[in-house]
């Protein structure tokens, strides 16, 4: 170990170039590989979470319109379904739209019976949840609450007030009671209010001349519904299907859609962080490789004083290719912790406005420290092997 020390001491210069090339590298496969990790997490908790339901309301044709409440009463006796609940889904603050980071944070409401059913399910972290009867509460997602910048106790108006808003925006003022534990998909990004409060902020957003006229206690947006549980993606269907069937005036929405195009767009995502991760690693590859090729041709003399003394091929194979690990052991390291400097701080950063998009795990830390070492080594092989073949007189005489 200390003649490879001294061996990379020696030669400086190259030994920086070639460290240089491996740290390039595995620091563009450390970020993307984060990327594509965090998608991978928001993939298994997201087909979770949309596989776990079926969403019903108004037909295509009827878009907006609001439903009867006592529609839940014909959903409840269709084969399969075990729960049905309505559903109060509002931007969080209107005007925003799908982005990089996933969808617009939404107003929701939250119902007891319903949590218990929900997948993932959603633990309040910090203070308590929401009190049946009791208004004016909101319980926020673990992303919401740190955008906002919001603690137990604190106030918050809902919905958020854009910039463009018209003189006539109403908001609600609400107490934060809990935060929920951070889940890794949708329920981080909402928050829970009451069916009351739901209905409050619901009639703000309809034209004034309904708002007087409409019993929202009798209409609801929509329903969601939950079968017997553990039901597959195809039992859920099956039930999306027979509420279709039975049901007039209501459009049940096939979970296997959802998932589907869920898992298509976090496939795309991966596909192109992985792509440009790896595209980055053969470039600094080909660099390295050049590199160290280049360095056993300029030790041709050293091979050959060492075969001259008794040195075996495989001893001299085996000196290079352990200086060659070494080489990406530490170009290894350093690459990856800078790596991992760079997606915490932008987490951090990211942190403050909900778009987190790194997350490192231990695979992926063994798995570019080991490719690290085994793109030092291989690089070696080919030169190696010849230095190590190669014939001591032969190798004095190309550097006499």
């Amino acid at each position: 170990m200390l003649e490879i020390l001294r061996n990379l001491g020696r030669r400086k210069l190259r030994s920086v170039l070639t460290i240089s090339g491996i740290v390039i590298g595995i620091f563009a496969l450390t970020t993307m590989g984060a990327i594509a990790a965090h998608f991978n997490q928001l993939l298994d908790v997201g087909v979770k979470y949309y596989g776990s339901s079926i969403s019903v309301g108004p037909p295509d044709q009827q878009q907006g319109a609001l439903l009867p409440a006592s529609t839940a009463d014909s959903m409840r006796q269709v084969d399969g379904v075990r729960g049905v609940f309505p559903a109060y889904r509002m931007p969080l603050k209107p005007g925003s739209s799908f982005s990089f980071g996933g969808p617009p944070h939404t107003i929701v409401n939250r119902i007891p019976a319903e949590t218990a059913l929900t997948q993932p399910q959603t633990v309040v972290a910090e203070g308590r949840d929401l009190t049946p009867g009791r208004d004016g509460d909101v319980v926020l997602g673990a992303t919401v609450a740190t955008e906002l910048a919001r603690r137990v106790g604190d106030t918050v108006d809902l919905p958020l007030e854009p910039v463009d808003a018209p003189p006539d925006f109403a908001v609600h003022r609400f107490t934060v009671v809990g935060i929920l534990r951070e889940t890794g998909t949708g329920p981080d990004g909402y928050a829970y209010i009451d069916d009351a409060d739901a209905r409050l902020l619901l009639r703000d957003t309809l034209p004034p001349t309904l708002r007087a006229n409409l019993d929202l206690t009798r209409l609801v947006p929509g329903f969601t519904v939950y079968g017997a549980g553990g039901d597959t993606l195809a039992q859920l269907d099956a039930i999306a299907t027979r509420i279709n069937q039975s049901v007039p005036g209501v459009k049940a929405a096939k979970p296997s859609v959802a998932v589907h195009g869920f898992e298509q767009f976090v496939a795309t995502l991966t596909a192109i962080t992985t792509a440009v991760g790896v595209l980055a690693l053969v470039i600094g590859s080909l660099s390295v490789i050049n590199t160290m090729v280049m360095a056993v041709s300029e030790r041709v003399r050293e091979i050959g004083l060492k075969k001259a003394v008794g040195a075996p091929g495989g001893r001299v194979l085996r000196e290079y290719l352990l200086e060659s690990a070494a080489i990406g052991l530490i170009g290894g390291v350093l690459g990856f912790l800078l790596g991992l400097g760079v997606t915490d701080a932008a987490d951090v950063a990211g942190r403050s406005s909900g778009l987190e998009l790194f997350l490192v795990t231990p695979e992926l830390t063994a798995l570019v420290i080991g490719f690290a070492v085994v793109l030092g080594a291989i690089a070696w092989v080919l030169p190696a092997s010849r230095a190590a073949r190669m014939d001591p007189v032969t190798a004095l005489r190309m550097t006499t």
